[in-house]
């Protein structure tokens, strides 16, 4: 055999083996785009989930403000009752009108209420959501490493257990668009 024939095997030889590990690299490529993906998704649904506390709060501090109104307007209302006024008629035209706002407000209240704590279960699915992206985040960062380390011991091993990684990652991600 002469030395350019060995030269010649040893090219096939090496061609051949990148050829066996375009898969790897073809599953690291997807597995990037879909940690980009994840973290993007993830990134969103933390964001969501501040934003919609934000308005939370905003309605409980409302509703605070509403419930002090109410509470100053019964206490007045209270002193009316045991006090001596001089003008009986305008006493009762005041307690009127506290009555009337008192009934108002309870309505409001419990509006107000029920919105707060709507906006919370918001917070919380948002939360949950965001957990599962982190996770099938770090599952799809995990199998990405573990991958490469296929291109530099060429043992198949590692790009199988990548492969399991990334459907674990995957699958933690989808989870999160089935989270009610």
């Amino acid at each position: 055999m002469e030395a350019n024939e060995v030269q010649e095997l040893k090219e096939q030889a090496e061609k051949s083996q990148e050829s066996s590990m375009r898969p790897v690299a073809f599953t690291m490529s997807v597995l990037a785009v879909l940690v980009a993906v994840t973290t993007v998704l993830g990134h969103r649904t933390h964001t969501e989930a501040v934003l919609t506390q934000n308005q939370a709060t905003d309605q409980w501090n409302y509703y605070q403000a509403h419930k002090i109104r109410s509470n100053d307007t019964e206490l007045m209302s209270d002193l009316l009752g045991v006090v001596t006024v001089s003008n009986p008629a305008a006493a009762q035209k005041i307690e009127k009108s506290y009555s009337d706002h008192q009934a108002k407000w309870a309505l409001e209240l419990e509006d107000t209420q029920k919105k707060a704590e709507a906006l919370e279960k918001r917070v919380e699915r948002a939360e949950a959501r965001a957990n599962r992206f982190d996770l099938g985040e770090a599952l799809l960062e995990i199998a990405l490493v573990i991958s490469s380390v296929t291109l530099l011991t060429r043992l198949r091993i590692y790009w199988y257990l990548g492969v399991v990684f990334s459907l674990a990652g995957v699958a933690s991600v989808a989870s999160a668009f089935f989270l009610q």
